[in-house]
């Protein structure tokens, strides 16, 4: 028996009795990053391509408690792609009561400055120099929501 097989039994030995003891770590699922996970969820689901909805489907699987945050996200996404701020209430109140709170919290900093991000999600554009206002709209609203300041994007 060669040294390389000798270790090799020990470390499943090891392994065996971790498990019959139950101290034994639990083999890790092959998740990707929250960077990609993320981009999945945001952008419009038929520009995904079969394996990454497959892999997006597997991780919601995995992970429960993203279910309702991808749901809430990709209404919002679609809410903002299609400017379609009629639905915005109905999505802060669904926030308020489903998701995390930090989706509560950004719902609540929505809510504060309503008839403007209602206007951002409406209008086609704003009447400034800026050349994306849905962009700075949603930047400014991320902004506040992060630092907890409604003058900070103004």
């Amino acid at each position: 028996m060669s040294a390389a097989s000798g270790a090799s039994r020990q470390v499943v030995r090891k392994y065996l009795a971790a498990l019959r003891a139950g101290t034994a770590e639990p083999v890790r699922a092959d998740l990707p990053s929250p960077r990609k996970i993320t981009s999945w969820i945001i952008r419009p689901r038929e520009s995904l391509t079969a394996r990454q909805d497959e892999r997006l489907l597997e991780v919601r699987l995995a992970c429960t408690d993203i279910t309702p945050v991808c749901d809430l996200a990709r209404a919002f996404a679609d809410l903002v792609r299609h400017r379609r701020g009629y639905l915005l209430l109905e999505s802060i109140r669904q926030a308020e009561q489903d998701a995390p709170k930090p989706m509560r919290g950004f719902a609540c900093f929505l809510r504060q400055d309503l008839d403007a991000v209602t206007a951002g999600l409406t209008l086609p554009w704003s009447s400034g120099v800026l050349g994306r206002p849905r962009a700075a709209l949603a930047y400014s609203i991320v902004v506040r929501a992060e630092t907890g300041d409604r003058s900070a994007a103004s």
